[in-house]
């Protein structure tokens, strides 16, 4: 069988970077997003903690000679850690009296059981580096031609071509980006979001906190938020939304529960809002905005494929922002950056505002394309830009349209780029 070659990642140089820093970096992420392909590259000796053919010896070493599992060449990698939890302060200890940083990795899709078990956060030894599905950059469908770094050096002049379709778009939306099916044929590649919603409903979602909680209610929540991705959507809107008759019962608190186990095993992160200073006085929405981690999970919820989504753009758009929030995350991480929604009791709004350490800030508007959309996008871009108080913070490095199609990325007479997703890149 020919063997795939490993298709780099933006997270290489992030974990890297970490290991140069800390003792110990904590790669986490959903479950099947790379974290332990990756993490292999580095690593030179491995333990798979949950391999079924050593499991019950490693389990009982963890509780019986803890210090037997941490031998080995370093950068040494754990994969599925949590599996015994207790090996987090043993790490923690070994750090403590080790000053060398890189000594281990810990891959893990979920937040262990037990959070009794570790005594110490981990604080100055242990960091984080979270792991996402891959960007169409990573994936080969992005030429990565325009630079986020490069906008935010706040470049006067782009170009930039792409040959990628509407249709094209709408596939990948619906394949996702989990790097095995980045290698399949286009007919095959659809199936992996619908066994990952499977998977998710009927195990995970009661494994991750061994609370025994219902496929069917999972399923129901997962299709709602699907609906509402994006948005500042209420729990009561989501319990009513799940309610399939006035039988049904089902508290705020059940749909809270459930939610929280799904950011736990990385399925849905949510979106901070963004608080400017701006000129005048304007009431900001604050409530966290609702996202899947990778699009073919909302896809695999609603039931729904390329063609469905083509014959009904509203939902496209919707759906596509999620794509683009992912690339727009996964890049601003490179940056150090942090990616962030606004929204005023006005209605005034943009889609995401990329955020350095540094204090600067890019406004970005996602659009399906399109001269009207785009304009639409250009005008919100502007509104808030007017609104912004540049005596108490920086101005936008840019403003940007991000598209899912259009056959080339250009900067307008008014300073606002339009870039179609197939062209950017960190």
């Amino acid at each position: 069988m020919e063997s795939i070659s490993y298709k780099a990642r933006i997270a290489d140089n992030l974990l890297h970077n970490k290991l140069k820093s800390s003792a110990a970096v904590l790669v986490q992420g959903p479950k099947w997003c790379g974290k332990t392909t990756t993490s292999e590259q580095i690593a030179n000796s491995i333990l798979y903690l949950a391999d079924p053919n050593t499991i019950k010896k490693n389990l009982l070493l963890a509780e019986t000679n803890i210090n037997a599992l941490l031998q080995g060449e370093q950068p040494r990698l754990i994969d599925e850690w949590q599996e015994a939890p207790q090996l987090w302060d043993a790490i923690r200890f070994t750090a403590d009296h080790n000053p060398s940083m890189g000594q281990f990795i810990l891959t893990g899709s979920a937040v262990p059981v037990k959070k009794e078990i570790l005594r110490h956060s981990g604080t100055g030894r242990i960091s984080r580096l979270t792991m996402r599905t891959m960007s169409l950059w990573e994936s080969g469908e992005s030429n990565g031609t325009i630079q986020l770094k490069d906008l935010f050096g706040q470049t006067n002049q782009i170009f930039a071509e792409t040959n990628l379709q509407l249709s094209d778009i709408a596939h990948l939306i619906c394949r996702g980006g989990w790097p095995s099916t980045t290698n399949v044929e286009k007919q095959y590649s659809l199936a992996s979001a619908y066994n990952y919603v499977e998977a998710i409903a009927d195990t995970d979602i009661s494994r991750v906190d061994n609370t025994l909680r219902d496929a069917s209610k999972a399923k129901k929540l997962m299709r709602s938020l699907a609906r509402h991705q994006g948005t500042q959507v209420a729990n009561t809107v989501i319990r009513d939304d799940m309610k399939m008759n006035a039988a049904d019962t089902l508290t705020e608190d059940t749909v809270a529960n459930y939610i929280t186990a799904l950011k736990k095993l990385f399925v849905v992160e949510d979106m901070e809002a963004w608080n400017p200073n701006l000129r005048s006085k304007s009431a900001i929405r604050t409530s966290d905005t609702h996202y899947f981690t990778d699009p073919s999970i909302a896809v695999a919820a609603l039931g729904v494929g390329p063609n469905d989504l083509l014959n009904d753009l509203n939902t496209m758009g919707l759906l596509f922002e999620t794509m683009a929030v992912r690339d727009l995350r996964v890049y601003a991480d490179a940056l150090d950056g942090q990616v962030y929604h606004f929204r005023d009791k006005n209605g005034l709004e943009c889609d995401t505002v990329i955020h350095l350490r540094n204090g600067h800030y890019g406004l970005v508007e996602i659009k399906l394309g399109g001269e009207k959309l785009i304009e639409e996008g250009v005008v919100s871009l502007t509104r808030l830009a007017k609104k912004i108080d540049t005596d108490k913070m920086y101005s936008p490095s840019f403003m940007m349209v991000l598209t899912a199609v259009g056959n080339m990325a250009y900067r307008r007479k008014d300073g606002v780029y339009v870039v179609p997703i197939a062209c950017l890149k960190d």
